[in-house]
C-alpha cells in the first residue's frame, strides 16, 4: 500500500501510473487555532478526519494594515517585518513537522508579495499607486519581498516539503497594461518562487481569484510550480483540468468549486461530481477545489470526496 506522501510524490513524476487519486482541501480555522499547540492539534485533527493527503498549514499572521501609506512614494517607508514577525507562525510548522512529516508532505501557505501589499494597505489602493507610479511602488514590493525571503528560510530550515504559493494580480480587472504586472508583480512573485522551488520538494502554484476572474493564465504560464492549483472559470469560458495541465505542462489540482457541491449538495452528489471529473481528469492529478472552502463546511462532506477519490483508481 502506497503511503500519503508517496502517493502525491508520485503525481510529479510523469513516468508513473497514479493507484489512487490524491486529494486535499483547504480551510480557515477558527482564530482561537491561529497559535501555538491549539493549531497544531487543529491541523491535525483536521488532517486525519477528512483522510486528506498532505498537511497543508494556513498561515495567519498577514501583515498589519499600515494608514501611512497613502501615497506611491509611501511605499519607500514599507515595514520591514523580521523573524520575530514570523515566530508564532513558526512555531506552528515546528510543531506539524515533527507531528506529521513522517506520514505526509508538510506544505505551507506563502501569500506573494503582492498579496501581503495588499494587506498592508488594501489591494484597490497598491493596484492605484502601481498605475501611478510603478517604481515608487517597488521599493515596497522590494521590502516585503526580502521579508518573506526570511519566512521562507525559516520553514526550510524547520523541514517544510514545499509551499502553496498564492499569487494575484492579473485578474481582469486589475490591469489594462500587462507591462505594469510584468513590472510589480512578476518580479518579485518570481524571487520568491524560484527560491523555493530551488530548495523544496514538492510545490503548488496557486492562482487565486478570490478578487475577481481571469482573463486567461498565459502570464502565469512560466512561474515556478510542481503543480498548479486554479479556478476552471475564466472571464468569458470554463476550462476542463485536462486543459489547464496541458496548457501549463505541470499536474493539475483541483476540480471543484469551493462554494458549490461540496458545500450543498448531498453525499451521494459529492460522490457523482468527484467521480465526473476524474473521469475527465489528466494522468497526473490531485483532487481538491479551487480555492480555500467555507470555515463552516461538514467535514464529512470533505472526506466522502476524498475517500471517493482514493478509490476511483484503485
Amino acid at each position: 500500500m502506497m503511503n500519503k506522501r508517496d502517493l502525491v510524490l508520485n503525481v510529479i513524476q510523469p513516468t508513473s501510473k497514479q493507484a489512487g487519486i490524491p486529494a486535499a482541501f483547504f480551510l480557515h480555522f477558527d482564530p482561537v487555532f491561529h497559535r501555538g499547540k491549539p493549531a497544531v492539534e487543529k491541523h491535525l485533527e483536521y488532517f486525519r478526519k477528512t483522510g486528506m493527503d498532505f498537511v497543508k498549514i494556513q498561515y495567519e499572521n498577514i501583515f498589519p494594515p499600515v494608514p501611512e501609506i497613502t501615497r506611491p512614494d509611501d511605499w519607500a517607508r514599507m515595514p520591514f517585518y523580521k523573524e520575530e514577525f514570523y515566530e508564532e507562525q513558526l512555531k506552528v510548522v515546528e510543531g506539524l513537522v515533527k507531528a506529521a512529516k513522517s506520514e505526509a508532505l508538510i506544505i505551507m501557505t506563502l501569500y506573494s508579495p503582492f498579496m501581503c501589499a495588499g494587506h498592508t494597505s488594501g489591494a484597490d489602493v497598491v493596484t492605484q499607486h502601481i498605475k501611478e507610479d510603478p517604481q515608487a511602488v517597488n521599493k515596497g514590493m522590494q521590502i516585503i519581498t526580502d521579508s518573506l525571503m526570511l519566512f521562507v528560510k525559516g520553514c526550510i530550515k524547520l523541514g517544510v516539503d514545499g509551499f502553496y504559493h498564492s499569487t494575484q494580480g492579473g485578474e481582469a480587472h486589475r490591469f489594462q497594461d500587462q507591462s505594469l504586472f510584468d513590472e510589480c508583480i512578476r518580479p518579485y512573485d518570481l524571487a520568491v518562487m524560484d527560491e523555493i522551488n530551488a530548495r523544496c520538494l514538492f510545490n503548488i502554484l496557486h492562482i487565486c481569484d478570490y478578487t475577481g476572474v481571469y482573463r486567461d493564465l498565459t502570464p502565469y504560464l512560466d512561474y515556478p510550480g510542481h503543480v498548479v492549483n486554479t479556478s476552471l472559470q475564466l472571464e468569458d469560458r470554463t476550462m476542463s483540468p485536462r486543459e489547464v495541465a496541458e496548457l501549463f505542462s505541470r499536474p493539475f489540482m483541483g476540480g471543484l468549486d469551493r462554494l458549490g457541491i461540496l458545500v450543498h449538495g448531498t453525499k451521494e452528489a459529492i460522490r457523482s461530481a468527484v467521480r465526473l471529473v476524474a473521469a475527465e481528469a489528466p494522468d497526473q492529478f490531485i483532487l481538491g477545489a479551487d480555492c480555500t472552502v467555507p470555515g463552516d463546511i461538514d467535514w464529512e462532506n470533505l472526506r466522502i470526496a476524498i475517500e471517493t477519490a482514493h478509490s476511483f483508481r484503485a
